[in-house]
């Protein structure tokens, strides 16, 4: 069995190459929450509009489903233990497992036991919890193996909720953990047994809760080499993903060093530049990927002082990079910027509100679908030069994970229900 890369060299985000049939990692197949082709739904609502089936969750989770070969797979907690649960695309559950007790969210709104999502390749599906537990099974439900990082490497110490989500590599399993007070390192685990691959430390010295990071990191072939790509800590990180030695880094996010700029939305790639939203939703830069050792100097692209997004990951397509900040003044506003350069290309505004996005949007076809907390779903048509139609759709429930899109439907995981919309 080998998971193949979905990314070819640096032309990441630039097209699906296939029949959008499997969202099997949180931000979909090309990793950057953009599909090339595909139609989603602009109008729908909780009475039932647009609405193919609605199926009720056993527990309050905030992590996005995954989809792949007809089966989706989620966390959720199932009377206070963690689990994994599958279902198939007409919304029936088929099997789910039932591991320890897990451990509370502390975030009152968008925390939960069960934020990371999970990933699969089809034949294994990989969760992690906030208790530590690391899990693996077969897509059809058998137990194959079971970690606790925290036994293993060392307390969550984590001033909030993990947020973090696993990544596939070939025949294996790579997770980040990132935080000031306690250990920070990236390991890998065989796919199958679980046995350790590699362990790398990851820790830089930071000022108080700086080094906090809730973000995932993308996979992409950098100068040849399958690269795992990770923000957290001020730095962008490049490791051998085979063997996990680390090749090259960069600074420059935080060159103040200033205390609680913890980072929760992650980077975005496309055309090799990672682009990055930092400073609490205060800052961009877009630095290029690469290189040995310490690249700050030659591959910071560029940095701005703007409004950026604090918790919602951006999208990426074709060199551009579509931001919308979640909160603050500028709430609902959606810039449009050209990776290398970090020109803005346009921007628009979102119908106001007070709630905060915390789903990271996703990008198919033309349209952007942007679940908000209070439970509206917006959805808006992207030209080439600005914002086109916008439609608010009222779905009744908080929506603190991503959506995600496969076989033709928007499926959203919302407090209290999984919906599937057409």
């Amino acid at each position: 069995m080998k998971f193949k890369l979905l990314f070819c060299s640096f032309s990441l985000g630039t097209s699906a190459l296939f029949a959008v049939e499997e969202w099997s990692e949180w931000r979909g197949p090309n990793g950057n929450g953009s599909i090339a082709e595909g139609s989603l739904p602009m109008e729908f609502d909780a009475d039932g509009k647009g609405v193919e089936w609605k199926t009720s969750l056993p527990g309050r989770g905030c992590s996005t489903p995954v989809v792949k070969d007809g089966l989706l797979f989620l966390t959720a907690p199932v009377n206070g233990k963690d689990a994994l649960i599958s279902y198939n695309l007409a919304g029936k559950e088929k099997w789910r497992q039932v591991y320890g007790e897990g451990t509370p969210g502390r975030g009152q709104r968008v925390g939960s036991s069960t934020n990371s999502s999970p990933v699969t390749n089809g034949e294994v599906v990989v969760a992690y919890f906030k208790s530590g537990r690391v899990v693996a099974c077969s897509s059809d439900g058998i137990k194959l193996w079971e970690k606790d990082l925290h036994e293993l490497y060392g307390e969550d110490k984590l001033w909030w909720d993990q947020g973090t989500s696993p990544v596939l590599f070939e025949e294996s399993v790579i997770i980040a953990v990132m935080q000031t007070e306690g250990n920070s390192y990236l390991v890998s685990f065989d796919l199958k047994t679980g046995n350790k691959k590699w362990k790398t430390d990851r820790k830089f010295d930071t000022g108080k809760e700086s080094g906090d990071s809730y973000t995932t990191p993308h996979l992409m072939k950098v100068d040849g080499v399958d690269t795992i790509v990770s923000f957290g800590a001020n730095h962008i990180t490049g490791h051998d993903a085979l063997a996990g030695k680390q090749l090259w880094f960069s600074g420059g996010i935080n060159p103040e060093n200033k205390d609680m700029w913890r980072t929760i939305a992650s980077s975005v790639v496309t055309d090799g530049v990672v682009v990055v939203p930092h400073g609490r939703g205060d800052y961009l830069m877009g630095i290029k990927a690469g290189g040995k050792g310490d690249v700050t100097k030659s591959n910071v692209l560029w940095r701005k002082k703007m409004p950026s997004t604090d918790a919602a990951t951006s999208v990426a397509h074709d060199g551009r990079v579509y931001q919308l900040v979640d909160r603050g003044k500028s709430r609902g506003l959606i810039t449009c910027l050209d990776a290398k350069t970090g020109k803005k290309i346009w921007e628009g505004n979102l119908p106001k509100s007070a709630s905060t996005f915390y789903a990271s949007p996703i990008l198919v076809g033309e349209t952007l679908c942007c679940p908000r907390e209070d439970g509206v779903v917006l959805m808006a048509k992207i030209q080439k030069d600005g914002l086109g139609e916008v439609k608010e759709n009222k779905l009744g429930e908080a929506f603190i994970a991503s959506p995600i899109y496969v076989d033709g439907k928007l499926i959203l995981r919302g407090e209290k229900h999984l919906w599937c919309l057409k």
